[in-house]
């Protein structure tokens, strides 16, 4: 097992993990990769909450900003990215820091995932034009009747999860119930983790997710939202479900007001981060955790350098 063992950062939503992140780099002279489902679009790096280009200064970042609009970003790509991420670090000889509230993308890493190969890019393309003909229903009763049993596995209106059943069913001719049984497999399976959660109490994140937006707002959300829209980019995409787009998006079209967006993000990025945090407790196995959110605490730096120092020993 390599001693340059990876640290990963897991938690909510506004719970302080890219400051951490930034800390730790410092401290152990890391690169810091991304691991959220919404900073991998390069169209909205504000709305989406990533590294500001002060803060990426301060440390080497990966995985941000690195897709376009119409790039349907999932776990199975994420994870071969992150995977070279990790390695190039390690040939640098720095410290993988990975750090991101995709639950599903953490435990991917940590514990092994489906092996499911990369979806053909023309099958995505051609069932995301049938979606927006045919609506979710549509797309569903065609993998009703393609394959009953990855059907079966997912929400009949999750248009996301819909779309990628019958994106394997078509691609590899086979279940995604039976791609599910198979074993898992890791990506980087010489090494273990060091493993970092935060997990602060609900209330002081719904004040710093309330915060948060505002910033948002101030700094030019609405303007990313707004180009989203004049780029026509289809709804049924993940960039254009990132907390507060769907929202701002409303007003821009006139179907609400500016004020009744901002309350209704906020209120969906509050439930958010709660099921997060619900998630992070229940499933993420760690090696630390700070029960606050992270606000530069030095004695946090410093017990974390302790225990990591004792796991490469």
């Amino acid at each position: 097992m390599p001693q340059n063992i990876p640290i990963v950062i897991g938690g909510p939503t506004a719970s302080g993990k890219s400051q951490l992140a930034i800390d730790l780099a410092q401290a152990f002279d890391g690169v810091v990769i991304n691991a959220d489902a919404s900073q991998v679009y390069k169209s909205i790096p504000i709305i989406s909450a990533a590294p500001s280009a002060a803060d990426r200064e301060k440390a080497p970042h990966r995985l941000y900003g690195y897709l376009e609009d119409e790039a349907s970003g999932n776990v199975v790509s994420w994870l071969t990215e992150a995977a070279e991420a990790v390695r190039q670090a390690w040939a640098e000889n720095r410290t993988p820091i990975v750090v991101g509230g995709s639950g599903l993308y953490l435990d991917n890493l940590i514990n092994g995932s489906t092996p499911i190969p990369e979806v053909d890019p023309d099958v995505r393309r051609r069932l995301l034009e049938i979606a927006v003909a045919e609506g979710t229903a549509g797309l569903y009763a065609r993998l009703l009747a393609a394959d009953a049993a990855g059907a079966a596995m997912v929400n009949p209106a999750d248009a996301t999860r819909v779309r990628r059943a019958l994106e394997i069913f078509m691609t590899t001719g086979v279940s995604i119930a039976e791609w599910f049984a198979r074993p898992l497999i890791k990506k980087l399976p010489e090494t273990e983790f060091f493993v970092i959660g935060l997990m602060p109490p609900k209330q002081d994140l719904d004040i710093r997710c309330n915060l948060r937006f505002d910033m948002m707002l101030a700094e030019g959300a609405i303007d990313e939202v707004k180009g989203l829209l004049a780029r026509g980019v289809s709804p049924l995409l993940p960039v254009m479900k990132a907390k507060g787009v769907p929202e701002l998006a409303a007003c821009l079209q006139g179907r609400t007001t500016l004020a009744a967006a901002t309350e209704d993000a906020k209120l969906h990025t509050r439930q958010y981060a709660k099921r997060q945090l619900t998630w992070f407790r229940n499933k993420l196995k760690t090696d630390v955790n700070l029960p606050v959110c992270y606000a530069g605490q030095s004695d946090f730096i410093n017990s974390v350098k302790k225990q990591y120092k004792m796991l490469q020993k």
